[in-house]
């Protein structure tokens, strides 16, 4: 057995368009094809004892213990590292429930297919899953090496997951159609796309003002500038050492509180401070924080945090510090591990409280009492182990927002207006918060910039607040888009030309456009990225550009079956065609099975949106069975029955009717440009330009472009390596035309077929080459498209031979051209540079050379030097 690849996916899926998050692991599994669970002895006796919690998986039987009959049986290996993933994500705090498991259609492999929460833990969740099978397979104990995996998985999980405050706003965002972008691997996140996004990190937003956070985060401006201000707060001094602290002291005398300048959280704070000694100590764990602490009075009270969102109060909480109840029996220690088996505490920010530690500060407060942790409390007696009451320490908190006086409330929002904080959480230290601070002597501790909101999304006793929710109203008023048009292209040949069609009638009517292609990323036309972009990593650089506001995405099977879509929803999706090639790849083995990919586009369409099909490829057209949004059809062919019978139905097309491009809407026909007028098509000999054009009209009139301004870009949209690079790039030679194309297919080579059988030229040759990860009939099938529309043939080979060697994919290209004309004339060039310099050079007068490249940019600066030194001599 072996992993073949392991594919983390996270956006719409050739497996599922709802679940985005899913780990797609190819197996070779085929020593174990005669070898099904129940035909190894013990087996299941050692997954139930290593993995108990499996019984409660279900399968099809929809009972628990449905699995186990599965294995008792027979089931196939991948099957049950599909569930042993899913159970070990879950025995480490991630409940995980979606799997799969499919033959990929080659022999004894298959794609395992199961959700996670984090990618990293998934990934690591496949690994592991495989080692544990091996392990059962084998009869190896398999326990220590369990209980490592486990908590492997929760440490990776605790530090790469969101935080409670960043995931509750995400979540509200996505509750509200808003997308978003984790931008770094901490709390830094993109809310909305392209010059509509927002960005928060934790609970600090955009929209924050950096002066108020600088205040909020300088303990003693914030108190001097309250102060002025007739706020109530805490006699105090700044101290930086211990004789500044000694005569702080001596002026504000004990009880007080010592505190990081600039801390958050509670982290190296120390409250209730009564001696000397005691105030030394605080004051170096403060300084491992800050070198300059606050020294202020401690005040008598309980904790209160009051949370100011958008100027105005939302929620309030008391907060008690980790605490523990005597029965007169347990020892401390014993009464904290009861403490933490409540379900609701876990590691870190793992569950809505956190265990309970028991730190140098707990000892200290326990000498204080004259008490260890083995001690021994009366019935009923508590004692706090921290002595500040954050809930990241093991505290509790209690909702008290409908108790809070009017009085505090005009307060808190008065005290984030002074400070200018827009998130503003507020410390107040007082005996009751029903009373106005003004009576019961109360006064405000801190003001904090990024307030944690878990203490009210999930406080300990009370109602949960939706604290995100006033924080998405503030960055997303109602009418506030938080989206930009997306339209997603893709398809088997075209899509690359299409893109940069829509791509430049969108900057036509004034949009500034982020688009991707086989060849770059460009943002407001400028290339910023070359290379195949056509995948999620390269959508998301576009959607997170502040600038644009127009996406237009090229969408390609590897992409796609490899990371998923980089977006969730789309405004229009064009689907150009489906035809053979990439099959026998990655278990797509049918043309059926590639429209199946290329669907995914489509069934992303926003309801209010438009798939835009091909109505002359059946594959195509049969997609809209399964789309969830309007359907807009194209076809060259003005009497398609398809077509017809859907404007008929008050449908929207786009058709060649009379030699023009023309929208039927309904039954009305709108004129938009005669086809031989429009560049692209090159007089209208380009028919796969024609199906170029079709969807991109269709696609900006539903967009809203007006008839005139799709009709002027189309005018003004000129065939070039500039424009169009490796899309029949035309060089006028002295003696010969170069033609200069990126076909790679037999879809390619039979558009370019139907061009070059209309191009009047004395000779044709074509350079061709096979791609090595093809099946043999695709390699076979160029030679005999070669044949049949070149007089001469020169084969070079492409640089990278994705697993053939140059001999083999030659022997299949000179076979299918033996096959359709053995006399055909054939030349071996391998290096294409040199491949092109000798049809070139030796070309006769009048010739036609058709350059199909894998390397556009090499071959074009290649082409272009050669023209440019026969300009020179001329």
């Amino acid at each position: 057995m072996k992993i073949n690849r392991i594919n983390t996916l996270n956006g719409p899926n050739y497996w599922s368009i709802r679940r985005h998050k899913l780990i797609v692991m190819e197996l070779d599994l085929e020593e174990m094809e005669d070898r099904p669970t129940n035909k190894i002895d013990g087996f299941l006796d050692r997954l139930k004892a290593l993995l108990p919690g499996m019984y409660e998986h279900r399968c099809s039987e929809g009972t628990p213990g449905g699995f186990y009959n599965r294995i008792t049986e027979g089931t196939w290996m991948g099957h049950v590292i599909e569930h042993i993933a899913l159970e070990i994500q879950t025995l480490a705090g991630m409940d995980c429930g979606f799997g799969r498991t499919r033959s990929t259609g080659e022999h004894g492999v298959y794609h395992v297919v199961f959700d996670y929460k984090e990618a990293k833990v998934g990934a690591y969740a496949a690994r592991a899953a495989f080692r544990i099978a091996e392990a059962l397979i084998e009869g190896k104990d398999y326990s220590e090496e369990l209980k490592e995996d486990i908590q492997e998985m929760r440490e990776m999980r605790d530090k790469v997951r969101l935080g409670p405050s960043t995931s509750a706003l995400v979540e509200e965002a996505q509750n509200r159609g808003i997308p978003w972008i984790r931008l770094n691997q901490y709390s830094l996140v993109q809310l909305g796309y392209g010059k509509n996004q927002k960005r928060i990190q934790a609970t600090v937003a955009s929209t924050t003002s950096n002066i108020a956070v600088e205040i909020a985060c300088d303990k003693e401006d914030t108190k001097n500038l309250l102060e002025s201000y007739n706020v109530p707060v805490p006699r105090g001094r700044i101290v930086r050492n211990e004789r500044q602290l000694n005569d702080t002291l001596d002026n504000i005398g004990f009880p007080v509180v010592l505190k990081p300048i600039n801390g958050n959280h509670g982290k190296g704070a120390t409250i209730n401070v009564k001696t000397l000694e005691e105030a030394k100590d605080a004051l170096r764990i403060a300084q491992k924080y800050s070198t300059s602490v606050v020294v202020e009075r401690f005040v008598h009270g309980h904790d209160y945090r009051l949370l100011v969102i958008n100027y105005r109060f939302v929620a309030a909480a008391l907060r008690t510090p980790a605490a523990v109840t005597g029965d007169g029996v347990s020892s401390i220690k014993q009464l904290v591990e009861e403490v933490n088996k409540d379900p609701r505490r876990g590691l870190g920010h793992e569950n809505v409280l956190t265990e309970i530690k028991i730190d140098d500060h707990s000892l200290a407060i326990l000498a204080e009492k004259n008490l260890t942790v083995d001690g021994v409390l009366a019935k009923g007696e508590e004692i706090y182990l921290k002595k500040t009451a954050n809930l990241s320490t093991g505290g509790t908190s209690t909702d008290v927002t409908d108790i809070v006086h009017p009085y505090n409330v005009f307060m808190a929002e008065r005290i984030a207006r002074i400070v200018g904080l827009d998130i503003c959480g507020i410390d107040l230290m007082t005996s009751d918060i029903s009373l106005p601070v003004t009576e019961t002597g109360g006064c405000v501790l801190e003001v904090n910039a990024a307030p944690g909101f878990r203490m009210h999304t999930a406080p300990t006793v009370g109602l949960p607040r939706n604290v995100a929710e006033p924080v998405i109203d503030m960055l997303f008023p109602p009418g506030v888009p938080s989206r930009i048009p997306i339209v997603a292209i893709t398809g088997t040949n075209g899509k690359t030309t299409t893109t940069r069609l829509m791509a430049h009638l969108a900057r036509s009517v004034g949009y500034k456009v982020g688009f991707t292609t086989s060849d770059g990323i460009y943002i407001q036309n400028r290339m910023l990225e070359e290379g195949d972009c056509t995948g999620p990593r390269s959508t998301e650089f576009v959607l997170k550009d502040p600038t644009v506001d127009f996406a237009v995405l090229e969408c390609a099977r590897g992409g796609l079956l490899k990371g998923g879509l980089g977006y969730h929803f789309c405004n229009v999706a064009i689907i150009t065609n489906v035809a053979a090639d990439h099959l026998g790849m990655q278990g797509i083995n049918t043309l059926e099975d590639m429209a199946r990919v290329k669907s995914v586009i489509v069934e992303t369409v926003m309801p209010e949106g438009h798939a835009i099909l091909n109505a002359d490829d059946q594959l195509v057209y049969d997609m809209r069975k399964k789309v969830n949004c309007k359907v807009g059809l194209y076809s060259v062919h003005d009497n398609n029955p398809r077509v017809v019978s859907h404007c008929k139905n008050g449908g929207l097309a786009c058709i060649v009717e009379n030699g023009y491009v023309t929208i039927c809407k309904g039954e009305w026909k709108i004129r938009v440009e005669k086809v031989t007028n429009i560049p692209l098509t090159f007089g209208g000999k380009a028919l796969f330009n024609v199906y170029n054009v079709l969807p991109t009209v269709l696609a900006s009139f539903v967009q809203g472009f007006k008839v005139e301004d799709i009709r002027e870009a189309l005018l003004t949209f000129i065939p070039s390596p500039a424009q169009t690079p490796g899309r029949m790039n035309l060089f006028n030679f002295k003696d010969l035309v170069v033609m200069l194309d990126y076909a790679h297919n037999a879809a390619g080579f039979q558009a370019i077929k139907g061009f070059v059988e209309k191009y009047d030229a004395a000779k044709k040759v074509g350079i061709v080459a096979g791609v090595g990860d093809r099946r043999d009939e695709d390699t076979i099938a160029l030679g005999t498209l070669s044949a049949q529309m070149f007089d001469e043939i020169i084969i070079r080979q492409d640089r990278n031979l994705r697993g053939r060697t140059a001999e083999e994919i030659i022997e299949l290209i000179t076979y299918g051209i033996k096959q359709e004309n053995p006399n055909k004339k054939y030349t071996i060039i391998p290096e294409e540079g040199e491949a092109i310099m000798h049809g070139i050079k030796t070309a006769e007068k009048g010739s036609l050379l058709v350059v199909c490249s894998d390397v556009v940019p090499r071959a074009l600066a290649l082409v272009r030097k050669l023209k440019e030194e026969e300009d020179a001599k001329s």
